[in-house]
């Protein structure tokens, strides 16, 4: 664990960071020593909320773009969400973006700095 920990660290969220190496940022993260405790603490908090989100999204749209989506988004220490980006930038995939603006996750890890989420969304037939 501490080499996927060095390898977070190493590529730390930058501002300049694209899509692709946020989210390898955000499964580094996740796999790292405080990752899966972190997982656990902010779906407990934002579970039911993604879910009714999402299915609020897809009414208020429609006919709705049901194609998988990921979102990314940074984590900052009083668990205020920042630079939250969606790929592929759909109807329903910004809705989600405008969702999690205002929403307040646990306070995350002490590293990385911010500290990176991805969330990938999908409906399962």
């Amino acid at each position: 664990m501490p080499i996927l920990l060095a390898l977070a660290l190493q590529l730390s969220p930058g501002a300049g960071a694209d899509f692709h190496t946020r989210i390898t940022q955000a499964k580094l993260a996740e796999g790292a020593a405080a990752g899966p405790g972190y997982q656990k603490q902010m779906w407990e908090r934002i579970g039911n909320a993604t879910t009714d989100a999402y299915k609020s999204c897809l009414a208020s749209n429609t006919p709705a773009d049901k194609s998988p989506f990921t979102l990314a988004a940074d984590v900052l220490p009083d668990g205020r969400l920042a630079r939250i980006e969606v790929q592929p930038e759909t109807a329903v995939a910004k809705c989600m973006a405008g969702q999690f603006a205002s929403w307040l996750l646990p306070a995350p890890p002490e590293q990385p700095r911010p500290y990176p989420i991805e969330i990938d969304f999908s409906i399962k037939k």
